[in-house]
């Protein structure tokens, strides 16, 4: 790796899990589905304007049967509706920091998922490394749940990323095209009606304005969910998936750090070692893929 792809990989791990912490800021004075409603409309709004003006064409390849459209629908659904807006919801009651942990866990949940339900080859480092990992979020979890954590915003966490990690394996490679851009933003639009008429029916539109609010929502919109996305897209035609994944490991570290700075969040000793040793797992089970 150059020294342009270990700094952008860096780039899109910091701007990933700093997207908890600012989440929780959110979901404290607006309604959670609500709020990331509107910022998927507005992400996918501007990723919109931008792809046009970049010549991308609203056409998916394969019409609306192919792996196009069915990335646009399956992520619009499984990413931005169900495994964000499930961790929209549960940092109403956990702590952005442990999100985090959880969500980072999704390379493992793949992985798992690829030897299980498509019987992808597993070499024993990788076996180790989801053992190892595992392990980890489990340490974290038990220890937060003794703490007083919510086992539902947990419950809701892992099946968030669970929904991410199906829609990974279903649509692996769909978005590989010219246009990108225009399919990322379809997705976001997908979210953005899907979890706007769910907000209309469960929650009260009760908002309460502050310029913190207002800034978290902007560096929600733009960073983790404009730049960010083209900056791994950037990283996959560069490296390649398998090698770009690699900096998933460095999540749970920085989504703790960052939610012990911007939020305050007490981190302990056990979730030090919890961390570390996530970390490991997840960097164990890419390492594994490089090598099959």
């Amino acid at each position: 790796m150059d020294v342009k792809v270990i700094l952008g990989g860096l780039a899109f791990a910091l701007m990933w899990s700093s997207a908890f912490a600012t989440a929780r800021i959110i979901v404290a004075s607006a309604p959670p589905l609500l709020a990331l409603s509107l910022r998927f409309f507005l992400s996918g709004a501007v990723a919109i304007v931008i792809a046009r003006a970049m010549g991308q064409s609203w056409r998916l390849s394969g019409g609306l049967r192919g792996p196009q459209a069915r990335a646009v629908l399956i992520f619009g659904l499984c990413q931005n509706s169900l495994y964000l807006g499930l961790n929209f919801v549960a940092m109403q009651w956990i702590e952005a920091s442990l999100a985090a942990i959880i969500a980072s866990s999704m390379p493992l949940i793949v992985a798992a998922l690829g030897w299980a339900w498509r019987g992808e080859r597993t070499s024993p480092l990788g076996v180790i490394g989801l053992i190892v990992g595992m392990a980890g979020v489990a340490l974290i979890m038990g220890t937060r749940v003794s703490g007083g954590a919510d086992p539902l915003g947990i419950a809701l966490c892992l099946i968030g990323a669970t929904a991410l990690a199906i829609a990974t394996l279903s649509v692996r490679g769909a978005t590989g095209s010219g246009n990108l851009l225009m399919v990322v933003g379809l997705q976001m639009l997908v979210g953005a009606v899907t979890l706007g008429i769910i907000s209309l029916l469960v929650e009260e539109p009760t908002v309460t304005p502050s310029l913190r609010l207002g800034l978290a929502f902007l560096y929600q919109s733009f960073v983790p969910g404009l730049a960010a996305t083209l900056i791994w897209f950037w990283l996959v035609g560069r490296i390649g998936a398998v090698r770009a994944a690699t900096f998933h490991f460095l999540n749970p570290f920085f989504g703790v750090a960052i939610a012990a700075v911007l939020l305050g969040e007490h981190i302990d000793r056990l979730d030090l070692i919890g961390v570390a040793i996530v970390m490991l797992g997840i960097l164990a089970v890419q390492i594994s893929k490089a090598r099959v």
